[in-house]
């Protein structure tokens, strides 16, 4: 057998795995990355699988947030921790870096191509935050979905969706959740497997969306965190910490550097 069936063999091994740990009621829990350093300590923390999040990986190479960090640096990064972590791997592509569905679908096949197992797919333009149509957002979902089959994996394709952020916490409302869980059955048509709501912080909504969706929720948690053990109550299949564990630890770097250069 060769090296790359040997390699695929794996990769399909790993994105197998990946699908089977997102279980409503039993949340997998990812401690977002954004290099190999930070992966390998994720993953001698018993890390189950690994995520980048796109905010760390572009701040760590001196980028801004929002597609700002070129797609070629981002998979490069990616190969690097694939190369090196034996774990499931998914890579926050942020809105997939294309204007039409072609190219983003061309972006997952590079992902695919560098052993990610999954990815993050925002439904909002990286320029200004602002919601895509649901049939828009869609069709790119379909041209993602067509190149992991192509590919021969089965790749998890995780939807974000923006709706909790178009209006401050606070306004969280039914309107907003009945709006997310119409996109959470329109994705799910078009070949999504997760439903991601950063934003969503209200816990009753989140019982009321973990309850209507087709596709497990995701939900990402800030620097107060509540317990796992309450998410997992309320039915949330996957936890994500976005870009919280780079500032914690570019924090505890600045307070040892405070501390070093005052003594």
């Amino acid at each position: 057998m060769s090296t790359t069936s040997v390699s695929m063999t794996d990769q399909k091994r790993k994105a197998e795995k990946f699908r089977a740990l997102h279980v409503s009621g039993k949340p997998l829990v990812l401690f977002n990355i954004w290099d190999v350093g930070s992966a390998k300590a994720v993953a001698a923390a018993g890390g189950k699988a690994i995520a980048t999040s796109s905010w760390s990986v572009a701040n760590a190479n001196g980028f801004a947030d929002g597609e700002k960090i070129p797609l070629s640096l981002a998979i490069e990064n990616l190969r690097r921790v694939v190369s090196t972590i034996d774990l499931p791997i998914t890579i926050d592509l942020e809105s997939g870096y294309g204007d039409v569905p072609e190219a983003v679908g061309e972006s997952i096949a590079r992902a695919i191509e560098a052993g990610a197992v999954g990815c993050n797919l925002e439904d909002s333009f990286p320029a200004n935050g602002k919601l895509r149509e649901a049939a828009d957002q869609c069709e790119r979902i379909r041209s993602c979905r067509r190149k992991a089959e192509a590919a021969g994996i089965d790749f998890f394709l995780n939807v974000r969706t923006d709706v909790f952020f178009q209006r401050p916490a606070a306004e969280d409302d039914e309107t907003l959740l009945a709006e997310t869980i119409a996109r959470a059955r329109a994705y799910a048509e078009a070949g999504a497997d997760g439903i991601f709501v950063p934003g969503l912080v209200d816990f009753k909504l989140t019982a009321r969306l973990t309850e209507e969706s087709p596709l497990p929720v995701n939900i990402m948690v800030g620097e107060a965190a509540p317990p796992v053990r309450l998410l997992a109550e309320h039915g949330v299949a996957r936890i994500s910490h976005g870009p919280q564990p780079y500032l914690l630890a570019m924090n505890a770097l600045a307070e040892a550097a405070r501390a070093a250069t005052a003594s």
